[in-house]
């Protein structure tokens, strides 16, 4: 009988645990699992990388950061006995696609539009299926997932979002207005946009810079499908 295959991204130590537990592990790029039945991802980036490659199988994350409920690397022996050859209820995390002029991305966590050097104010534009929502002056924005949104958003002051809804929180950094609002909006069509630029404008998707905005480029964002994490029980995850 063939053993399970399972995927390893973040911390090749967890092949040998996933071998001791009866799996087939296979360590490699997160594109490249397409044949196994599902993924162990030890830390924040690899979930990030699993959720850019599209990956379509279950998830297993080992300390992951606080987004996305995960073990700890001492529970992952016990807890990869009890997975391999059977199963647990998993949990939905909506994946953002991020589109500009020389961007094309996909954000498991957060997209954010920020000054490139530090304390210095633009004018951004938020758009919600096409139309206005709000135009402010800020150091910049961020739009958070539900995953995200218990991170940066949360300490600029935007709400913790329910996982497995479609929907963003989008909330401005540091604004110039000491009433500014924040927004929780459908995924299906977010647009960001620069429209006043006196600093240079950093787009970054989890974190990682995919380079600077012009003024009045559209960074659009749309629902691009999402990610399945396992869901183990509270009292098996920190032992």
């Amino acid at each position: 009988m063939s053993r399970q295959r399972v995927g390893v991204v973040g911390d090749e130590t967890l092949v040998d645990v996933v071998e001791a537990a009866g799996g087939d592990p296979r360590a490699g790029r997160p594109d490249a699992f397409d044949d196994v039945e599902f993924v162990v991802a030890a830390g924040e980036a690899a979930l990030v990388d699993l959720a850019r490659a599209d990956a379509d199988v279950p998830i297993l994350p080992v300390e992951a950061g606080a987004g996305v409920r995960s073990i700890s690397r001492r529970a992952a022996d016990e807890t990869l006995e009890r997975l391999v050859g059977s199963t647990y209820p998993t949990e939905r995390h909506p994946v953002l696609s991020v589109s500009g002029s020389e961007t094309e991305v996909r954000a498991l966590f957060d997209v954010t539009l920020a000054a490139a050097e530090p304390a210095r104010i633009s004018e951004f534009a938020v758009r919600s299926g096409g139309e206005s929502v709000a135009r402010f002056r800020a150091d910049g924005v961020t739009t958070s997932t539900p995953a995200g949104s218990v991170g940066y958003n949360r300490s600029a002051g935007g709400p913790v979002v329910a996982p497995e809804t479609d929907v963003v929180s989008v909330v401005p950094l540091a604004p110039f207005a000491t009433d500014a609002d924040h927004w929780v909006l459908p995924a299906e069509a977010v647009t960001l946009s620069v429209t006043r630029d006196e600093t240079p404008v950093e787009l970054l998707a989890d974190g990682r810079s995919e380079g600077t905005v012009e003024t009045g480029e559209p960074i659009d964002l749309a629902y691009a499908g999402a990610i399945e994490t396992f869901v183990v029980p509270e009292g098996e995850r920190f032992f």
